[in-house]
């Protein structure tokens, strides 16, 4: 599947990883836009998370909560490995982030003081060929 997913969908990947989150989001949109099922659902559950990773970073908890939310939905449906990412892993690791912000509040994000959910790493797209080359 990896093979048919377009150059975009990895600079996105890309932007995602290293912590670009809007231009991500951009990257991804094009995509989005132009995409049939199940392609469209896939790319709007990823750069949902994209722009709540770009809402808590400017500290807008609620965004933040509801993108985190709308984007790990989005993938839930899917398999655990599509599009040549681990999925699974993205939806665990969003709805642990999810569950953190969740527990802190509104009130320590807007105070910079996230206790737990600052020790918490941001979610992160691995890819399955990253996956096999890391066991051998």
């Amino acid at each position: 599947m990896s093979e048919t997913m377009p150059q975009e969908f990895w600079q996105g990947v890309e932007q995602f990883n290293s912590g670009q989150f809007y231009a991500c989001h951009d990257t991804l949109e094009a995509l989005w836009i132009e995409a049939s099922e199940p392609e469209k659902t896939f790319y709007q559950g990823i750069l949902q998370i994209a722009v709540a990773l770009y809402h808590l970073s400017n500290y807008n908890w609620r965004g933040s909560v509801i993108l985190l939310g709308e984007g790990s939905n989005r993938l839930r449906s899917y398999p655990s490995s599509y599009g040549g990412i681990d999925v699974a892993e993205l939806f665990n690791q969003s709805t642990a982030l999810l569950q953190a912000l969740q527990k802190a509040g509104p009130d320590k994000i807007a105070n910079d003081d996230l206790g737990e959910a600052d020790t918490l790493p941001l979610p992160r797209i691995v890819l399955i060929d990253e996956e096999l080359n890391s066991e051998n």
